[in-house]
C-alpha cells in the first residue's frame, strides 16, 4: 500500500511539474525569461518561509554556508536558468524530453563524486541515453534548434543539484532545501535580467499565470518529496517519466506541437535507458 501511494503521489508531482512548466511558458510569452524567474522564486520563498515558521522551523540553517549547499546553489542556478531559457524558447515536448535524461547524468556523476561502480550494461544505458538526446537535437542537421542547448545546461545543472542535495547535511529540512532552492530562482533571474535588460509590468493575466504557476510548483515540490518517502524507491521512481508524457500532451493540446518521429523515438531511448539504469542499480 505504502508503494501505491508513492508512485500516486510521484505522477502527481510529474503533472503538477509539467503544468508549472506550461505556465511559466505562457507568461516568458509577456515578461523577460529573468523577471519570470525572479517573481516565481519569490512566490515560492514566500510559501516555503509560511510552512517552515507555521511548523517552527528557523527560516536559517547554517547548512547553507557548506561546500555541498554552495555546489548545490550553483548548480541549482545553472539548471533553472538553462531550463527555464529551453522551455521559453524550444517546444514544450523537446526541453522536458531532454530533461529526462538527468537521472543517467546523475549515475555518471555519481562514479566521480561518489566512487560508485557502474558495469558495462550501465555505461552503454548511459551512453544510449545521450544518442536519444543527440537525435531530439538533431546538431549538424536541418531540424537542429540552438536554443535546445539551453536543455542540456538545464540537464547538467540539475544534475549538479540532485548530486549536491545528497550531501547535504541531514538535519536540513525539505522545507528550508524548498527555501534555499526558490532563492536560487531569484539569483538566476537575476542573472538574466542583467544580461537581457528591462523589466515590464505584468498584466493581470501573467500574475494570475504566475500565482498558479508557484502554487503548482510547491504542490509538485511536496508530491515529490512525498513520493520517495513512501514505499519501495525502486517502484516508484521509474514514474518519474510521466513527466515526458504531460509535457506532450500539454505541448500539442495547449502549443498545438507536432514531435516528429526522430523526436519519439530519441524520446523512447532516453526514457529506456533510465529505466534499465534504474533496475540494473536496484539488483545491485
Amino acid at each position: 500500500m505504502e508503494t501505491l501511494r508513492g508512485s500516486l503521489l510521484m505522477v502527481l508531482a510529474m503533472a503538477t511539474f509539467a503544468l508549472e512548466d506550461m505556465f511559466i511558458k505562457i507568461v516568458t510569452r509577456e515578461l523577460p525569461v529573468g523577471q519570470v524567474l525572479i517573481l516565481f522564486g519569490l512566490g515560492g520563498m514566500a510559501v516555503f518561509a509560511a510552512l517552515a515558521r507555521a511548523q517552527r522551523q528557523p527560516l536559517w540553517h547554517p547548512g547553507f554556508c557548506t561546500r555541498p549547499l554552495v555546489a548545490r546553489a550553483l548548480a541549482e542556478v545553472t539548471g533553472r536558468l538553462g531550463y527555464t531559457l529551453a522551455i521559453a524558447l524550444t517546444p514544450l515536448s523537446t526541453a522536458s524530453a531532454i530533461l529526462q535524461a538527468t537521472p543517467l547524468v546523475v549515475a555518471g556523476g555519481a562514479v566521480v563524486l561518489f566512487g560508485e561502480r557502474v558495469g558495462w550494461r550501465r555505461w552503454l544505458a548511459i551512453g544510449l541515453g545521450f544518442v536519444g538526446v543527440l537525435l531530439i537535437l538533431r546538431p549538424g542537421v536541418g531540424g537542429f534548434e540552438a536554443a535546445s542547448l539551453f536543455a542540456v545546461v538545464g540537464t547538467l545543472g540539475f544534475a549538479g543539484r540532485d548530486l549536491a542535495t545528497r550531501a547535504a547535511p541531514k538535519s536540513m529540512s525539505n522545507l528550508q532545501l524548498g527555501l534555499f532552492g526558490f532563492a536560487m530562482l531569484v539569483i538566476a533571474g537575476g542573472m538574466a535580467l542583467g544580461w537581457t535588460g528591462g523589466a515590464v509590468r505584468p498584466s493581470g493575466e501573467a500574475w494570475l499565470y504566475l500565482g498558479l504557476a508557484t502554487a503548482i510548483g510547491v504542490m509538485a515540490y511536496n508530491a515529490l518529496t512525498g513520493a520517495m518517502r513512501h514505499g519501495e524507491i525502486s517502484v516508484v521512481a521509474p514514474f518519474r517519466y510521466t513527466r515526458l508524457v504531460f509535457a506532450m500532451a500539454l505541448g500539442v493540446v495547449v502549443f498545438a506541437e507536432s514531435p516528429d518521429t526522430l523526436h519519439l523515438l530519441g524520446s523512447a531511448v532516453i526514457v529506456s535507458s533510465g529505466l534499465f539504469t534504474l533496475i540494473r542499480s536496484s539488483k545491485r
